[in-house]
């Protein structure tokens, strides 16, 4: 569903991300993991079609991000990891106007739905200046997961969530998963990426330093044997400098 082919970017004479290839498949959970720095935003942008890869390919669903842009960019949600809104339209306008770009049909039930879900329906008239940035945070999820995509792209969307809200959050993501979403999460909590997904991607300076299970990373990595995923991670970093 989501195909990476020796995605490269650079800025100048600046590699960003470097030689990158990957796919995840309908129902998969692909947490994408590095340090500051390591290209991980990079890549879902580039993936996202916001930024235009230097050489290689992305393809959402078999369409290329850049000479099919349209359908590929129907199949997707891009959940930047700061909450870009609209400073005068409410938390139910938000979900109103992304329904009509993207023609949801019968719209208010899938959007009433959505704001029990994420424990929004009390705010629902509330403009953004009155939301937390946890709740900023979740109606992006929101406005996200309102057209059913098929490609969904996570960039830090558990930031600013309480203990409850991140718990909530990780069924939601599951739910979309187990509905045949193929999803990349980029997250700094290791171990709530080690519970959500079915495989990992570590980068590295832009280059990918593992992929797989963490049963296959430890495998492939004697010394790691018997150690959780921010021990390996921690390993990886050393071993990669």
């Amino acid at each position: 569903m989501i195909e990476v082919e020796e995605l490269t970017r650079t800025y100048g004479e600046v590699t960003a991300v470097s030689t990158l290839s990957f796919r995840v498949d309908p129902g998969e959970v692909l947490g994408l993991v590095g340090p500051n720095g390591a290209g991980k935003t990079t890549t879902l942008r580039c993936i996202a079609g916001i930024l235009r890869p230097s050489s290689g390919h992305v393809r959402i669903a078999g369409h290329d991000i850049e000479t099919d842009a349209v359908a590929a960019k129907r199949r997707l949600a891009f959940v930047p990891d700061e909450p870009q809104l609209f400073e005068y339209l409410t938390v139910v306008e938000h979900l109103r106007f992304i329904a009509r770009l993207y023609g949801v049909d019968d719209a208010e039930p899938h959007i009433d739905e959505l704001l029990r879900e994420l424990e929004l329906d009390t705010r629902r008239n509330d403009l953004p200046e009155s939301l937390s940035r946890g709740m900023k945070q979740k109606l992006q999820v929101a406005c996200g997961l309102l057209y059913s995509p098929a490609a969904l792209l996570l960039d830090e969307p558990l930031t600013g969530l309480d203990p409850g809200a991140i718990r909530r959050m990780r069924e939601t993501i599951l739910a979309r998963a187990r509905d045949g979403a193929a999803i990349i999460l980029s997250s700094h909590l290791l171990p709530l990426v080690e519970q959500l997904c079915t495989r990992i991607l570590v980068i590295q300076s832009g280059k990918a330093v593992a992929v797989g299970t963490v049963a296959e990373i430890v495998a492939s990595r004697p010394e790691l044997e018997g150690r959780g995923l921010e021990d390996v991670f921690f390993a990886l970093m050393e071993t990669s400098r």
